[in-house]
């Protein structure tokens, strides 16, 4: 029973560090496995047993293979396709981003390298051309966050492996689906609500016309060439394998980055460096130490004391509100790790469905990263022109406290209540 408790307050004490002081959480995590393995008498090839290595090719195949189509410009070409489709409608430039950042991170980007590249040419155009720019910051965030649960994609890799690895139901487009529709919901009414603020109708017309120009003027210079027709065709490969002939997406990713690679080895050379490492190390050492907690039956003991609360639906609430609440401060992948093992006992015990827990847990955990404390939200207000920057942080993080508020209770009742009902 110690070891058990310990294992359990050492994870809050990770999650307490890693919020306070930059250090990776999956290096603290692996430290801390090693740690209770030693007070559980476990020998370290037990430790090591729940390193999850398809886990780790799917996060280098993806991030490598997003590295190479971002250095090839095939990201860049994306976008102003994008713009140009809708021929520079300052009207309709919210959501694109919302779009274009959905399709980003649902094809294997990790939301905050989405944001890192959408949100500055986002925010610039909402300067230039008089849109709010915390409309467009958190249509681009919550677009990213729209489609980071797709089968390929680093959130949804994640949440769908740790569901088949427990031994849940699995169901990733319902996941997809669920995560999408819901931050394509607030977005909706974030856009009712801060679009009404909008420059005369002479002056949008005005401001439509020069943006028109523009986008003629960079999808003349921006063509597709042979690199970047290649990178689409590997990115639809991606996705024909993995969703229709269910090929492990890891292997598929990495097969498809090295192929580019080879056809093009000195463009791509950079690319490998650009892999996400330190969230593969987060990822995998994270998900090591739950395996180390289950090993040890910590994660039981802390599932069945959400199960003795004598009301599913009340843990399933809480487990949501952990996942929200902690995740404003810490990062998604982190607790998404961490948070859904916890709810694997009682879900076993069939008194709640599991793919609605999940994808309300998954939900709860990453809508809230419109938190300026997050990166995503950090980003945003790093790169927002023409405002009072304090002003504005104020804004999200008013708007990211009421996520935090609400966002879980509406997963909640949108997701588990009914089913139960």
């Amino acid at each position: 029973m110690f070891t058990q408790i310990a294992g359990i307050v050492l994870l809050a004490v990770m999650f307490i560090v890693a919020t306070a002081l930059p250090i990776n959480m999956g290096a603290l995590a692996l430290v801390a496995a090693f740690i209770i393995g030693l007070l559980s008498h476990l020998p370290a090839k037990d430790i090591f047993a729940g390193f999850p290595g398809d886990l780790f090719v799917t996060l280098v195949g993806i991030t490598y293979l997003f590295a190479i189509a971002q250095n090839n410009g095939t990201v860049d070409w994306l976008v102003q396709k994008a713009v140009w489709l809708v021929r520079g409608r300052v009207v309709v430039m919210p959501w694109v981003m919302f779009f274009v950042a959905a399709t980003l991170t649902a094809v294997g980007a990790v939301s905050p390298a989405a944001v890192a590249i959408i949100a500055p040419i986002a925010l610039r155009f909402a300067d230039k051309y008089g849109i709010s720019p915390l409309l467009m910051g958190l249509m681009v965030i919550h677009g990213a966050q729209g489609g980071g649960f797709s089968p390929i994609s680093i959130y949804g890799g994640i949440t769908n492996q740790i569901v088949q690895r427990a031994g849940l139901q699995r169901n990733d487009l319902a996941l997809f689906l669920a995560s999408f529709f819901f931050n394509l919901f607030i977005a909706v009414l974030i856009f009712i609500y801060l679009g009404r603020h909008r420059k005369s109708h002479s002056t949008r017309a005005d401001a439509e016309t020069q943006a028109h120009a523009e986008v003629d003027k960079e999808h003349q210079k921006n063509k597709l060439n042979l690199h970047r027709s290649l990178t689409l065709v590997g990115l639809i490969a991606l996705a024909l394998g993995s969703l229709v002939f269910e090929l492990n997406v890891g292997l598929v990713a990495i097969s498809v980055a090295v192929l580019l690679a080879l056809l093009a080895p000195t463009a791509q050379k950079k690319a490998l460096d650009q892999v996400s490492w330190s969230t593969i190390l987060l990822v995998t050492g994270v998900v090591t130490y739950i395996a180390v907690l289950q090993r040890i039956g910590a994660v039981d003991l802390a599932g069945n004391r959400v199960s003795h609360l004598g009301a599913p639906l009340l843990g399933a609430l809480l487990l949501c509100y952990i996942g929200g609440v902690v995740s404003a401060f810490a990062s998604s992948i982190a607790v998404l790790g961490a948070t859904i093992p916890l709810a694997v006992p009682f879900l076993l015990q069939g008194q709640v469905h599991p793919v609605g827990v999940v994808a309300a847990i998954a939900i709860s955990s990453t809508i809230v990263d419109v938190s300026p404390f997050s990166t995503n939200g950090a980003l945003v207000v790093a790169g927002a022109h023409g405002v009072d920057k304090d002003r504005f942080y104020r804004q999200m993080l008013m708007y990211s406290a009421a996520v935090v508020t609400v966002g879980p209770l509406l997963t909640w009742l949108v997701l588990i209540v009914p089913r139960w009902l």
